[in-house]
């Protein structure tokens, strides 16, 4: 298949999206497959009538660009209409002349529903959720009133505005993240008062809302969901602090076990939950939930990702490769499901 594998972008995981994007582009290409690597906003502007048959490294192309600690202004002034259109010069043409878009994008215009509703109206298919099941997965705070509402188990906490004074205080320890960040991003815990304040200053940084939630001290896992069957859990255990960007992206900084050391009774509620999860969120083709489980065994759901890391350190391919699913395997299972 003519398939473009669509990274990069402008939002704060920029660098981890270009990994991902990297991966998937190298395994679609030794599965024989004629896959184009696009950064969304930077596009291409080269001649485009043959772009699946040329022989080109475009994996290597895209990711020249910046992929560690992009500075996005940078990337930015690399555009002179980056004003007019998110989209670079010539992807939507050449994601409507391939067979199927495998999206790589992670964070806000990509993992949002935003560039899905467009596909929609301009009939690419794609992989990963849709528009509407995309944006509500990404909103935090709508993510977890339909928990609410489906009644899955989730830290208690509020919604806060910026400039808006709290109605009521969460207790501390608290976590405080961006509403709708990812990987991570503007997520603190605080202990005191000081600490929360500088929480909450950082997490502006990123989102005009945040999420204040109850902290759960305990262990932390994760569980992906393929066509809403769950895969097994994977259990993460950060050597120094938590789950931070740091200790997701730096290998060799978290512990990861698959299958995780759970009992089986609680291995099948854990993934019960997040299979409950895939249906309450609508969710479509594949997507990843991270929990907690208290020192009392409380299991908490946390979120669910849309569009789950598919980098060498990333969760979802190891869930996978325990039941015998290699990456390549793993992307030709995703595609499918775009045509579902």
């Amino acid at each position: 298949m003519k398939i473009v594998v669509l990274a990069g972008g402008l939002s704060t995981e920029r660098d981890v999206s270009l990994s991902t994007g990297s991966m998937i582009y190298k395994a679609l290409k030794a599965n024989g497959h004629q896959a184009v690597m696009l950064d969304v906003y930077l596009g291409y502007e080269g001649d485009i009538a043959g772009i699946f048959e040329e022989d080109r490294d475009w994996a290597a192309q895209v990711s020249s660009v910046s992929t560690e600690n992009p500075d996005l202004e940078t990337i930015k002034a690399l555009r002179t209409d980056g004003d007019k259109s998110f989209f670079g010069p010539n992807v939507l043409s050449v994601c409507q002349m391939a067979d199927c878009v495998f999206m790589a994008l992670h964070g806000s215009n990509g993992e949002d529903g935003k560039i899905q509703a467009c596909f929609e109206l301009l009939g690419i298919p794609y992989t990963g959720t849709d528009y509407v099941s995309s944006a509500m997965a990404m909103d935090k705070g709508i993510t977890k009133d339909i928990f609410k509402a489906h009644s899955i188990p989730t830290p208690s906490g509020i919604r806060l505005k910026k400039g808006e004074v709290e109605s009521e205080k969460v207790p501390f320890p608290c976590v405080v993240k961006a509403c709708c960040g990812g990987s991570s991003v503007g997520v603190c815990l605080a202990h005191n008062e000081a600490e929360y304040e500088a929480a909450k200053e950082e997490a502006f940084r990123y989102d005009d809302e945040v999420i204040i939630e109850q902290y759960i001290k305990g262990r932390e896992f994760s569980i992906g969901v393929i066509d809403g069957k769950a895969l097994p859990v994977i259990e993460i255990a950060p050597k120094v602090g938590f789950y931070d960007y740091k200790n997701k992206y730096q290998a060799g900084s978290t512990v990861e076990t698959c299958p995780a050391q759970l009992d089986g009774e609680k291995t099948a509620q854990m993934q019960q939950i997040a299979e409950k999860v895939f249906v309450a969120l609508r969710l479509k083709n594949y997507a990843r939930m991270d929990f907690m489980m208290s020192e009392a065994g409380v299991i908490y759901c946390l979120e669910a990702n849309t569009l789950p890391g598919m980098t060498p350190t990333s969760l979802l391919p190891q869930e996978a490769a325990a039941v015998g699913i290699n990456f390549g395997e793993l992307c030709e299972k995703i595609l499918a499901g775009a045509f579902k």
